[in-house]
């Protein structure tokens, strides 16, 4: 997801994101110890869409 994208989301929007995104990243981490993981950047990129869907989410609750 890029920044803008992810800006325009709605609260409900961006928590059920929040939630795939999490366990994406668990598959992909079981992917990576058994060697079948096609593209290992994946786990970075993912683990920097949790962080800026987050950071979305604690601005609308201030």
């Amino acid at each position: 997801m890029k920044k803008k994208d992810i800006k325009k989301l709605s609260k409900d929007e961006a928590i059920k994101n929040l939630d795939k995104l999490k366990k994406d990243l668990f598959n992909f981490r079981f992917q990576k110890i058994n060697g079948q993981i096609k593209n290992p950047s994946l786990i970075k990129e993912t683990k920097k869409n949790i962080a800026r869907i987050k950071n979305l989410l604690m601005r609308k609750n201030a």
